[in-house]
């Protein structure tokens, strides 16, 4: 018989392990069983920005467009090759917009690290 805990949300007694965590298959909730394991976990999580190619991207770097971008409510978009200075980087973006920057011809907005490379 196996000594793993119940269930914290639903009591249920019909946990099991699956890797470092431990799962409930009647509520599906899922948990660390020690802490060590959790700060093991939190050590491997990687919050970097990286652009198209890998890179680190930091705060104040500048970076230019790899592909055509259309803009909401523009007729023109933003064109491969436009160099984008000074980016401030949004950590946990909702909408997946993670670079917040000013460009020439178009004001400030949000672009997504996918389509940029480091200059």
């Amino acid at each position: 018989m196996s000594s793993l805990p119940n269930c914290p949300k639903c009591n249920s007694e019909y946990t099991y392990e699956d890797g470092h965590l431990i799962v409930c298959p009647e509520c599906a909730h899922e948990w660390v069983l020690n802490t060590e394991v959790e700060e093991e976990v939190k050590e491997e999580v990687d919050d970097s920005i990286k652009d198209a190619n890998g890179n680190t991207l930091e705060d104040g770097d500048d970076v230019t467009v790899i592909k055509d971008l259309k803009v909401r409510g523009s007729s023109n978009p933003i064109k491969i090759g436009t160099k984008v200075k000074n980016i401030r980087l949004i950590h946990n973006p909702s909408d997946g917009h993670d670079i917040d920057c000013k460009i020439d011809g178009f004001g400030a907005m949000k672009l997504k690290s996918e389509f940029v490379k480091k200059a």
